[in-house]
C-alpha cells in the first residue's frame, strides 16, 4: 500500500485515537489534531503522530491543518459551530486538493430532525458535497460507549439499572474501535466509497432490557433496565453539569429512538474490514472494571 499522510482531527477522542493508530501501524504518517496538550496527544506524538493543536472554528488552523494532506477524517462534537468548522475544513480541504474526507456524522441526521446537533450534521453533510471535495459520510448508532458515559454508567453501577427514556425502541451497540477499522479501510482505499452515506452499527439489534441482560451475564450481577420519562432525563443530564445544546439533543434523540430511527445492525463494517464488529458482551467485558460497584 502506499504510504500517505492524513490528518486526524479530534485525534484524542473516542475514534479519533484509535484511527491515528491504525493508520500508524500501517506505515502511513499522520498528523493528530487536537484541541490542546495532555497525556493523550503526548501519547499520539510517542505513538509517532505529528500532533498540531487547532480549532475547527478556525480557519487558519485548518489551512495550516490540511496542507500537505492526502485525506481527512473530521469529527466534531456535540456542541454548536459545526456548520461553520465544515464550512472552513471544506475550503481548506478544497485547497489541499484532498482525495478524501471521512465525515463523521450520526443516524438521527435528517433535515427534519429535531435535535439541532442532528440537524446541524444534516446540513454540514450537504456543505461538503455542495464543495466537490471527495467525501464519505458515516452515521454511526448509539456507541457502545455510551454505557460508560458518567449520566449512564453512574446509576448502573450505584443503583444496578439503566434508566433511560428509550422505550422499548433498538439499536445494535457500535464501537469505537470497530468504527475506526472502517474509518481507516475508507481512508486508505477510498476509490469505492465516495459520494456514499453508510449507517454503522453492531452486530446485534437489542432494547435495553436486553442490553441490561447482557450486562448482568458478564459482570455477575443483576443489573435491569428502568424507563425513565424525558423529564427526569433531562433533570438526571443537567446534574452532570452538561451544556443545555448537549441536552436538548440527547432528549430529542430519545424520542427519535423510541421511533425506531436507531435501529440496524451491521452490514458494511464486516464486508469492507474483514471483521465483525464487536458485541455488547465483548464490550462490556473488556471494560468491566468501570462496572464494579
Amino acid at each position: 500500500m502506499e504510504k500517505r499522510k492524513y490528518l486526524i482531527t479530534g485525534a484524542t477522542g473516542k475514534t479519533g485515537v484509535y484511527t491515528v493508530n491504525n493508520l500508524l501501524a500501517a506505515g502511513h504518517e499522520v498528523r493528530a489534531m487536537v484541541h490542546g496538550e495532555d497525556a493523550r496527544s503526548a501519547a499520539l506524538r510517542e505513538a509517532g503522530a505529528e500532533v498540531v493543536v487547532g480549532d475547527l472554528l478556525d480557519h487558519d488552523d485548518l489551512l495550516r491543518a490540511t496542507d500537505g494532506v492526502t485525506g481527512a477524517y473530521l469529527c466534531y462534537p456535540v456542541r454548536p459551530g459545526f456548520i461553520q468548522g465544515t464550512a472552513y475544513f471544506a475550503d481548506a480541504a478544497r485547497r489541499a486538493g484532498l482525495d478524501v474526507v471521512v465525515e463523521m456524522s450520526q443516524i438521527s441526521a435528517r433535515e427534519d430532525a429535531k435535535s439541532h446537533a442532528a440537524r446541524d450534521h444534516w446540513i454540514a453533510e450537504r456543505v461538503l458535497d455542495w464543495s466537490g471535495v471527495p467525501t464519505v459520510h458515516i452515521r454511526p448508532t448509539f456507541f457502545s460507549e455510551w454505557l460508560i458515559f458518567p449520566w449512564v454508567r453512574d446509576t448502573i453501577v450505584k443503583e444496578g439499572q439503566i434508566t433511560l427514556p428509550y422505550g422499548e425502541g433498538r439499536h445494535a451497540p457500535i464501537a469505537a474501535e470497530d468504527q475506526a477499522r472502517f474509518i481507516t479501510a475508507v481512508l486508505t482505499q477510498p476509490s469505492a466509497h465516495i459520494g456514499k452515506a453508510y449507517e454503522l452499527c453492531g452486530p446485534v439489534e437489542l432494547d435495553h432490557h436486553e442490553i441490561a441482560q447482557k450486562i448482568s451475564e458478564v459482570i455477575g450481577r443483576k443489573i435491569v433496565y428502568n424507563p425513565c420519562t424525558l423529564d427526569d432525563y433531562r433533570a438526571h443530564l443537567q446534574r452532570y453539569d452538561l451544556p443545555e445544546f448537549a441536552i436538548q439533543h440527547f432528549i430529542e434523540v430519545a424520542v427519535d429512538y423510541r421511533n425506531g430511527v436507531f435501529k440496524g445492525s451491521d452490514h458494511i463494517i464486516e464486508q469492507v474490514t474483514g471483521k465483525a464488529p464487536q458485541t455488547v458482551e465483548a464490550f462490556v467485558r473488556v471494560n468491566s472494571q468501570l462496572f464494579s460497584a
